[in-house]
Parts: structure tokens; C-alpha cells; sequence
């Protein structure tokens, strides 16, 4: 017997997560030979990855957020862990307004997209997300600290 063992990348549980509807435009339904397909234009996937790249690159999560607040009420923290709290607090307040991004070094985009079955497209799925993350880097005050534009 083998010491290693398969653990799937994304595993299933309670989805706590918040979502929102960037967009319904170009998503439709379509049926063939009895079955449901999603079909999904190009241009859809380009302003989600482009909405998805600029919320990665402004917003925290709640939680998170929340986890830095204890800290400034948390009896055994220092000085110095409260004054890095409250910086990074600023920070995450200055991101929001969607201008600056919460990080200054934004040269790396990495992203992953994932298709399932039953998905149709009408396009190359690379091409459109690339365009999404540049038109984010375009748009949204990036640096190209490490990626050409």
C-alpha cells in the first residue's frame, strides 16, 4: 500500500460564501437532444474575470477584516502587532474606493479557470480570460512589476 492518497483540489461542504451578479448578459440556457446546456458568449467571461481580477486586487474578505480588528482588541497583542493592524486596516479602507489596489506589487497574475461539462462557449477560454485580467490591469492601477502589458 501506497503512502500517498488522492485529495480532490476543491472540496465540497457548506458554501458560506456571499456572491453577486456581476452580469446575466450573454448567459443563456440552450437544450439539446433532451439535454441542458449553459452556453456562455466570450464577452461574459472576459467581465467576470475582469470583475472577479479587480475585487481579488481590492477588496479583503470579511473575515479577514474582522480577524484584523480583534487584534486591536486582543489583551496580548503588542504594539507593534496593533499598529500593523491598524495600517493594514487603512489600507484595506483606501482599497474599496476601487482606485489603488490593496497591494502596490500586482506584476503577478495568476489565475485558473475551471469548465465543467455541459458548458458551452463560443470562444477560446484563455483568450477571454486574458483580456479580463489586462483589461483589469488597464483599468484598475496595477503595476507590471513583473508581467509585460
Amino acid at each position: 500500500m501506497s503512502d500517498y492518497s488522492y485529495t480532490p483540489l476543491f472540496q465540497n461542504g457548506e458554501d458560506k460564501t456571499e456572491y453577486r451578479l456581476v452580469s446575466n448578459n450573454g448567459v443563456k440556457t440552450i437544450h439539446v437532444e433532451g439535454e441542458a446546456f449553459l452556453k456562455v458568449d466570450s464577452a461574459a467571461i472576459t467581465e467576470l474575470t475582469e470583475a472577479a481580477f479587480a475585487d481579488v486586487s481590492h477588496l479583503l474578505r470579511t473575515k479577514h477584516l474582522e480577524k484584523l480588528g480583534a487584534i486591536l482588541d486582543d489583551p496580548e497583542a503588542s504594539d507593534n502587532d496593533r499598529f500593523v493592524a491598524t495600517e493594514l486596516l487603512k489600507n484595506a479602507t483606501i482599497a474599496t474606493e476601487m482606485v489603488f489596489p490593496s497591494c502596490q506589487d500586482t506584476g503577478t497574475a495568476a489565475i485558473m479557470g475551471m469548465r465543467g461539462d455541459h458548458v458551452l462557449v463560443d470562444g477560446v477560454d484563455e483568450s477571454a480570460l486574458s483580456l479580463g485580467v489586462l483589461n483589469t490591469y488597464k483599468k484598475r492601477n496595477l503595476r507590471y512589476s513583473q508581467v509585460a502589458p
